[in-house]
């Protein structure tokens, strides 16, 4: 009886904590750039195959959330929305990354997700 509850227990959980990725709206650009964002920290990182299938996904859940951001704030409420959700993206790699790794990850973030591109004229 106790394995039988474990094993519903198990399966309830992990239903439960599915990916955002797979309820939410993706596009062939998502996955191009979560590719390009998971090969550029792959240059700095050095991710074994399971982080980078892991981390991968994780890239493209934020940037779905990031463009639907974009597209339903404007201005300051915009730059207050990515932040957290960039602050949010940071915890979750925390199930991914070693602790090395999240410190290099955390230093290169900004160059390589950067929040905002101010333009210059």
């Amino acid at each position: 009886m106790k394995k039988i509850l474990l094993i519903l227990a198990i399966m309830f959980s992990s239903v439960l904590s599915a990916q955002d990725v797979y309820t939410q709206k993706n596009t062939e650009s998502h996955d191009a750039e979560a590719e390009r964002i998971t090969k550029e920290y792959n240059k700095q990182l050095s991710l074994d195959a399971n982080q980078f299938v892991l981390f991968e996904k994780k890239i493209e859940e934020f940037l779905i959330k990031r463009a639907k951001i974009e597209k339903r704030y404007t201005a300051k409420d915009k730059l207050d929305m990515l932040y957290r959700m960039q602050a949010r993206e940071t915890i979750e790699m925390k199930n991914i990354l070693t602790r090395p790794q999240l410190k290099i990850y955390r230093l290169v973030k900004s160059e390589i997700q950067p929040i905002a591109v101010v333009e210059e004229k």
